[in-house]
């Protein structure tokens, strides 16, 4: 009797296990159905990059944050910037649309080299480069590997100084060969939409997502397998990937420009900001009173100002 019970259990898990993987690859299919790729796919040495372009004028290329894509800078930066640059926005790898290469995690330097050599492609051969949070790092890490490629900085909220709190438990687990096939199949299958789209509040806190920012952002694609496994990956390495960098911050020597809210939560502007400021010759900071961790979207003009300043710092404008 309880070889059978226990037979029946075993067939029974298996079962659950089955239909989840065949439901977490319908939902991965209508997430991309209803948020399809918004540009052109380009090959740099057999990885396929998304990038978004649009709008003429010097070349800004905007690189997203963590568990992000594309549609987060083109919601409201991107055409702010398209009516005086030529805007480039690209899928981190892992990301949206864009290919992983390193089964351990994308660094944050290879991250900026894949990159670079796809603006280069597009002929953005020394852009201005503007990120934010995890985007912030990949910046910094193609300011100081790229030297050549880059004719201004701007980091919003970036995530720049060694810190001392740990990573979460759910990007542990999801980082892991057995969470990314035991947990995250049940995450993509079951969590509702409507409980991921509400948990953009807590990433804009204290401001809430902008109306028609879940519709245009797309959340369903972060909640894909590939891409959590991807983005956890990224995260679990990013502190001793900043740890390795930090002592060459004092290399940049373009113009830089730092934007940071003074009630981040995420990424503190004292612990980040305020200390990075202090290691990049000549960067200039600008505190946003009150915003949160997404200045790119909720003070995106005060964001375009200060490519605007970079610009006229490089002497592109």
């Amino acid at each position: 009797m309880a070889v059978k019970l226990l037979i029946s259990f075993g067939l029974a898990v298996l079962g659950l296990a089955l239909f989840t993987i065949w439901r977490a690859t319908q939902q991965e299919a209508l997430a991309e159905a209803a948020f399809p790729p918004e540009g052109e796919m380009l090959d740099i040495d057999g990885v396929a990059i998304h990038a978004v372009v649009m709008g003429k004028g010097p070349d800004v290329v905007l690189i997203h944050g963590s568990s992000g894509n594309t549609r987060d800078m083109t919601f409201a930066l991107a055409p702010i910037l398209a009516e005086h640059y030529r805007v480039i926005v690209f899928d981190r790898p892992g990301l949206g649309y864009s290919a992983s290469f390193n089964p351990d995690g994308e660094t944050i330097i290879e991250q900026a080299d894949v990159l670079q050599r796809a603006a280069a492609l597009l002929g953005a051969d020394k852009p201005i480069v503007a990120g934010q949070s995890y985007g912030g790092s990949v910046s910094l890490a193609w300011a100081i590997t790229r030297p050549d490629n880059i004719s201004a900085l701007v980091l919003m909220a970036p995530a720049a100084i060694p810190w001392e709190t740990p990573l979460d438990g759910f990007n542990q687990l999801a980082s892991t060969s057995a969470g990314s096939s035991l947990a995250l199949p049940f995450i993509t299958s079951y969590v509702p939409d409507w409980y991921v789209t509400q948990a953009l509040d807590t990433v804009f806190a204290p401001q809430k997502a902008p109306d028609g920012y879940a519709e245009h952002f797309g959340p369903q694609l972060t909640v894909r397998r590939a891409s959590m496994h991807a983005n956890a990956k990224q995260r679990a390495n990013l502190l001793h990937e900043i740890t390795q960098l930090q002592p060459r911050y004092g290399e940049i020597s373009v113009p830089t420009e730092i934007v940071h809210g003074t009630a981040d939560d995420t990424v503190g502007l004292d612990w980040h900001s305020e200390r990075l400021i202090e290691q990049i010759p000549g960067a200039e900071l600008i505190a946003l009173q009150g915003i949160g961790h997404m200045p790119q979207v909720v003070a995106a003009p005060e964001v375009a100002e200060a490519i605007d300043r970079a610009a006229r710092r490089a002497g592109l404008r």
